[in-house]
């Protein structure tokens, strides 16, 4: 009859406290004697010894101690054998650390104070005879939660540097009487024994080789569980063999087999120990990036002087136009002579080159202005993220405040914002809103589903509606507008009524009439054209409330962007509708209604464009 065949990998670990001064050497030799010899596993090298967890085909692991016994820095080790089947470690690390045992206590030198060993031998004698000591387990909560001696104190902690604090609490009678420490194999005793010592214990002893010793020389009397071990095996019995315990990847838990077999225990994604509903999920997931969104607003990332290049583009209209001529035709700030004078001094390139004020610039032609130690408007960062999933994020948006680079604002932007959220990932708008117009933006998370979504947005596939408080009473409760709008922008970059320009249509409707002249009306926008809602109303003779460019009395001016302390431009995304670009799933999302959409909100009577201060 044929034998079985043996497990193939010998696993083995080590430890020693000893000067090492030639880590770099060690370190790069050492690694390349690994990966000749195809072990795998981790070695960590300090000042104060090594530590080491390896494992590979037994004459490789021969060579490897035979290197490490003959280094004259290291010398003989300790060694614990165990084997398995398999490779249990994924790859091969050589790490130079502070510590090989990481504790963060200055002045602890483990075998140069006072603290002896007890072998597993007279451990279980102790506990057969029922002594009366301390029996101390100095491993992390979730080694504990597979097995522990019986009886054994546990200092709850979720790593070793918080031990020192725990000694802190432990009781005063401790120090009177024996106490007996224990860990996996013996190294974390090794730092926390003259620790103990220094803070007032008399008579501390620890395990010699931990619970593997013991397993190996006495079995499992006085033990209850398994013991965690640091490798793909998660945990061995008495007998070091593997047992069914698992490891969640998402949160490090450690599984026993009963919780293995919850519903909530998906290989690599969760477990019941970190499982939240979908819904909470999202909760957290967002909460925690409206907090990163707050950091990232404090301060005002435009509010600290910096350098700008701006780009600015020759539209068809400006063909053929000297240099400083054009800049004021498009440019949203800055007349003819001061754009005159910037160009003079040497702030406009092309292709990153100055340009001078004689030159002519070409459609479709990308000149940068350079704006030294530009510190840009405030803004209103208050964003608020509605939703999130791997396709799209949607934000309630603030006003004022920009969707993109444009005119003063780069930074001060919410593109700017959500990148530093975001990145590595770079957000693209689905669709755009003026910087005075609050409420629901979407944003695609990758160029796949943009290319999904946008289209929607230039069919006219999605459902939008919007609140809009107007001067004025409309003469019927449903009404909507037709006008054509330009489709070249004029001066300071606004939009006209234009009988050959884009056709656009938007309808309206009554929400409510207010004492003070004003209405609430829903708005939904048929088209996409920008400014069109507001040129629309504003050709009505409906101009929105705070609107700084289309006022009463048919007038408009240039003004465009409103300061962080004017009364707000009553315009809200208020709904909006589409296929979801992932799922394809019909999927709304909705903004909270403004505080102007209150019947007890009163406009300024100062603010714009209630008599302004800026001229028509």
């Amino acid at each position: 009859m044929a034998e079985s065949a043996s497990p193939a990998v010998l696993n083995i670990a080590a430890y020693k406290f000893t000067r090492i001064d030639s880590l770099k050497e060690l370190r790069h030799s050492l690694r390349r004697f690994c990966q000749r010899q195809k072990l795998r596993g981790t070695i960590l090298l300090a000042p104060e010894g090594i530590n080491l967890f390896v494992a590979g085909e037994e004459p490789a692991v021969g060579k490897l101690l035979e290197r490490l016994e003959s280094h004259p820095e290291i010398g003989p080790l300790e060694v614990k054998r165990s084997s398995t089947a398999y490779q249990p470690f994924n790859r091969m690390l050589v790490k130079v650390k502070q510590e090989i045992i990481a504790f963060g206590v200055d002045g602890v030198e483990p075998g140069g104070e006072d603290c002896h060993k007890i072998s597993p031998a007279e451990l279980k004698q102790w506990l057969d005879e029922g002594r009366d000591f301390t029996l101390l387990d100095t491993r992390n909560d979730y080694e504990v939660k597979l097995g522990a001696f019986e009886h054994a104190e546990v200092p709850h902690i979720d790593h070793f540097r918080e031990f020192p604090a725990a000694v802190d609490r432990f009781p005063d009678h401790w120090r009177e009487k024996p106490l007996v420490m224990y860990c996996t194999g013996g190294i974390r005793c090794e730092k926390a024994g003259p620790l103990l010592t220094r803070r007032g214990f008399r008579n501390v002893l620890q395990l010699d080789g931990g619970i593997l010793k013991y397993f190996e020389e006495v079995g499992q009397a006085h033990y209850r569980g398994d013991c965690f071990v640091f490798d793909q095996r998660v945990a061995v019995d008495a007998a070091l063999r593997e047992t069914g315990a698992a490891q969640c990847y998402a949160c490090q838990a450690i599984l026993t087999e009963e919780e293995q077999r919850s519903p909530h225990y998906v290989k690599s994604e969760s477990c019941p120990h970190c499982y939240r509903p979908a819904d909470e999920e999202l909760a957290a997931r967002l909460a925690q990036r409206q907090a990163d969104l707050q950091a990232a607003a404090t301060p005002l990332p435009g509010s600290l002087p910096y350098d700008n290049l701006r780009p600015i583009y020759v539209p068809a209209r400006c063909d053929g136009m000297p240099l400083p001529r054009f800049l004021a035709a498009v440019a949203q700030a800055g007349a003819l002579e001061w754009w005159t004078a910037e160009v003079n001094a040497g702030r406009l390139q092309y292709a990153g080159r100055t340009v001078d004020a004689s030159r002519r610039v070409e459609a479709g032609q990308r000149y940068d202005h350079l704006q030294p130690n530009l510190v840009e408007p405030d803004v209103d960062a208050g964003v608020r993220i509605l939703h999130e999933d791997e396709a799209i994020v949607v934000v309630d948006k603030p006003a004022p405040l920009p969707m993109h680079p444009c005119g003063r604002f780069n930074r001060n932007t919410l593109s700017f914002l959500l990148g530093q959220v975001y990145q590595p990932q770079q957000l693209r708008n689905a669709h755009r809103l003026d910087s005075n117009t609050q409420g629901v933006a979407v944003l695609t998370r990758t160029r796949r589903m943009a290319q999904r979504l946008q289209p929607q947005f230039s069919q006219g596939l999605v459902e939008k509606r919007y609140l809009a408080r107007v001067h004025g009473s409309p003469a019927k409760d449903r009404f909507g507008c037709t006008a054509a709008i330009s489709k070249e922008t004029a001066a300071a970059g606004i939009k006209l009524l234009d009988a050959d320009g884009a056709a656009s249509e938007t309808r309206f409707r009554v929400i409510q009439r207010f004492a003070d002249g004003t209405t609430l009306l829903d708005v939904r926008p048929l088209t996409g054209r920008t400014n069109q809602i507001r040129l629309h109303l504003w050709s009505l003779g409906l101009p929105i409330v705070g609107d700084p460019t289309y006022r009463t009395g048919g007038r408009v001016t240039k003004q465009q962007a409103l300061d962080t302390d004017d009364p707000p431009m009553c315009l809200q995304s208020a709904a909006i509708r589409f296929t979801h670009p992932a799922t394809e799933q019909p999927v709304e999302f909705t903004a909270e209604p403004p505080e102007w959409a209150s019947p007890d909100w009163r406009p300024d009577p100062n603010s714009l464009p209630l008599g302004g201060r800026v001229s028509s």
